[in-house]
């Protein structure tokens, strides 16, 4: 298996999906001839060239319009915000068109497509750069929502959206995107989507996250076994759309005591409705209440204070010790 970080884990699966049906095309700004600001679809135009790997203009909402169209048609369109931030132009077709037509025609009609936006903070970069929407495309019925957090099952789980029927927003932590490597196996494959992923196996309490937080989430459950014997079972989510209540309320069931983390926004984030799933479905398990640990209600600060606003090792390792002396 071969050593990959996660931008050439997603360029493996863009790949092997234009390899293997004909009707997948990539589309979006600077993704063909520049090969993508991050190089996510580096050489995909010289093997595949322009008819399959096209370069648009700088127009959100031109770009998810055309994808519509495409998808309507046959076709399977994989599509590119640069950042999430600079998707708001284009939530009305994501919104009104996207989402819609399967509904919309009573199932006749499909809307098998991706929409790809690096996500989160984490990189010192400008004003919409850096936010974290993932919210607002989980309540929009309609739509998967999928957030890889490592280069496994980054291929796997983009390859499995472009395989979907319906729509899938994809989200890719942008901090995760050259953090680090991970064995990727040489042979196509995929995830299911909808189901979310034991990370560590754990008995004292569950830690809820996703993205790119999944890293300081399994740094502090590490350093709690070691400094306080405190084994810590952390789940991934993956998929937060439709959202596995099964598997978090089976660990949480177990342990009693649960922190849920993520850089989104805390009013009406992910961890909310992770919280309320819980009290509907093991609220007699619980020992402690559910902590929240997110990212702040305000906008995503420049990056002289981003680490201030995200969520790290130590601030976790401490809502842990205080919800296990609850």
């Amino acid at each position: 298996m071969a050593q990959l970080n996660m931008v050439k884990a997603l360029n493996l699966a863009l790949r092997e999906a234009l390899a293997e049906d004909n009707d997948v095309v990539v589309m979006g700004q600077d993704v063909g001839q520049d090969e993508g600001v991050f190089r996510v679809t580096e050489k995909l135009l010289a093997e595949f060239g322009r008819e399959r790997v096209i370069d648009t203009p700088l127009a959100e909402a031109g770009i998810v319009g055309t994808a519509v169209g495409l998808a309507l048609y046959g076709m399977k369109p994989v599509c590119e915000m640069q950042f999430s931030g600079f998707a708001y132009q284009a939530y009305h077709q994501i919104e009104g068109h996207v989402a819609r037509y399967r509904n919309r025609t009573r199932g006749r009609y499909t809307m098998p497509m991706v929409v790809r936006m690096p996500f989160g903070g984490g990189i010192r970069a400008l004003e919409h750069h850096s936010e974290s929407q993932e919210a607002i495309y989980a309540h929009t019925p309609g739509l998967q929502m999928v957030i890889c957090s490592a280069p496994r099952n980054a291929r796997a789980l983009l390859l499995a959206s472009i395989r979907h029927p319906d729509p899938v927003i994809f989200f890719e932590p942008k901090a995760v995107y050259r953090a680090f490597k991970e064995e990727v196996p040489d042979e196509p494959e995929t995830m299911e989507l909808g189901k979310a992923h034991v990370a560590r196996v754990g008995k004292d309490i569950t830690l809820v996250s996703f993205g790119a937080m999944m890293r300081a989430t399994l740094e502090a459950a590490d350093d709690l076994s070691d400094e306080d014997n405190i084994e810590a079972e952390v789940i991934d989510l993956l998929t937060v759309s439709p959202l596995d209540t099964e598997t978090i309320a089976n660990s949480v069931s177990k342990t009693g005591r649960c922190v849920v983390v993520h850089e989104g926004h805390r009013t009406c984030g992910i961890g909310a409705e992770v919280v309320a799933r819980l009290v509907e479905s093991c609220f007699y398990h619980l020992e402690a209440p559910i902590r929240r640990l997110t990212g702040y209600d305000v906008h995503f600060p420049y990056f002289a204070r981003e680490q201030a606003f995200l969520p790290g090792a130590d601030r976790i390792k401490r809502a842990v010790r205080e919800t296990l002396v609850c």
